[in-house]
């Protein structure tokens, strides 16, 4: 007769215990748990893994890291939790911490901001609250400012000036002193920078380092919501000398590993205007009677390699941004405009998928590459 077998979790030393009792009340700091709801989490199930739960959850108590509301029922104590995070602000001026380190976002509401804005990586003090309430802290440390510069309208009086911030990121305006204008007038835009915001300050110190110029003027608001979502203007000097060193020509080596489309009659969806071509169509009829459509698209991922400069000036960016009259691209021109663009009559890299259909557009075959 066999034996059946139990896994059982297996008794860890006492620092190890003590961490991963730690993080399951830092995950969940609202609640409370008695050792046999600890032990199940972490696999216990030998009495001497049991015993240890037990004592830890004495030592932890003596060390003032825990409370015992209830006999038997362990809490972390209220200042016990620090969440480190990013701070997500509503139009009510309140914000959420966005953390890992928690299964729900901490609501913190406007007195407990300290000056800490939207965007802003913060460490927040976690209060225990009752059973079925949601988690609310205050920010205990800023550790880094997710932006420090802000559009707006300035307003200048005789003994002050200050910014009146056009976006939401700002609660409150931006104090200017005297000799931090730099040039700049009553009413115009302009682009300033956070100095200073001590604890006892209603509003924040500020210095002008740019003037976009009078609202309304079609560069000024353009250069307006450049600066407010902060969409580079310029790419880095390496990374524009490294696209200059990519050859034009395309190596035959390479066309050679290629299916050639050459001779298929292929055509841009983009406008004749367009700065760059990015999708092509091609079509074609087949002496099978069916007919062959191709969706072709610049193969940047011949160009521009993982790891390089331009393939992480591109993950900076993300994509290229459209506005009304002008785009700030992904790649230096170079490649957005020339080496990727399906220009008219130049040979260029694709990446394809081709569809074999029927008169009636079943598609019955495909092939990708």
């Amino acid at each position: 007769m066999s034996k059946k077998t139990r896994k059982t979790g297996h008794a860890p030393g006492k620092q190890e215990l003590h961490d991963r009792l730690i993080a399951i009340f830092r995950m969940n700091p609202a609640r409370h748990y008695n050792y046999r709801q600890l032990a199940r989490q972490l696999g216990l199930k030998e009495m001497n893994a049991r015993r240890l739960v037990v004592e830890s959850l004495a030592a932890m108590k003596e060390d003032d890291l825990l409370d015992e509301p209830s006999t038997g029922a362990f809490a972390l104590k209220r200042a016990a939790v620090h969440v480190t995070g990013i701070l997500d602000l509503t139009a009510r001026g309140t914000a959420y911490l966005v953390s890992d380190e928690v299964k729900e976002d901490v609501f913190i509401p406007r007195a407990g901001l300290k000056h800490a804005l939207n965007g802003d990586k913060v460490r927040v003090v976690v209060h225990a609250r009752d059973h079925g309430r949601r988690l609310e802290g205050e920010v205990a440390e800023i550790l880094e400012r997710g932006k420090e510069t802000f559009v707006g309208i300035l307003q200048l009086s005789r003994d002050h000036a200050f910014l009146v911030p056009s976006g939401k990121q700002l609660p409150c305006n931006i104090y200017i002193p005297p000799g931090e204008l730099n040039g700049a007038r009553n009413g115009e835009k302009v682009v300033v920078k956070i100095t200073g915001w001590t604890g006892q300050q209603k509003n924040p110190a500020g210095s002008v380092i740019k003037v976009l110029g009078v609202p309304g003027n079609n560069d000024t608001e353009m250069n307006a919501i450049m600066a407010e979502f902060d969409l580079p203007a310029t790419f880095s000097p390496a990374a524009m000398l490294d696209a200059s060193r990519i050859r034009e020509d395309i190596d035959p080596a390479e066309t050679g590993r290629r299916r050639d489309f050459r001779q298929v009659t292929t055509f841009t969806i983009d406008p004749s205007d367009a700065k760059d071509f990015d999708d092509a169509l091609s079509f074609r009829a087949l002496e099978n009677g069916r007919v062959e459509v191709g969706v072709h698209i610049a193969d940047v991922s011949h160009y521009v390699r993982p790891g390089t400069l331009l393939d992480n000036e591109a993950r900076e960016r993300a994509t290229s941004v459209y506005l009304v009259d002008r785009v700030i691209p992904m790649l230096p021109e170079r490649l957005s405009n020339e080496l990727c663009s399906l220009r008219p009559g130049e040979d260029k890299l694709c990446f394809s998928v081709v569809f074999e259909m029927d008169d009636r557009a079943g598609v019955l075959s495909r092939w990708f590459g």
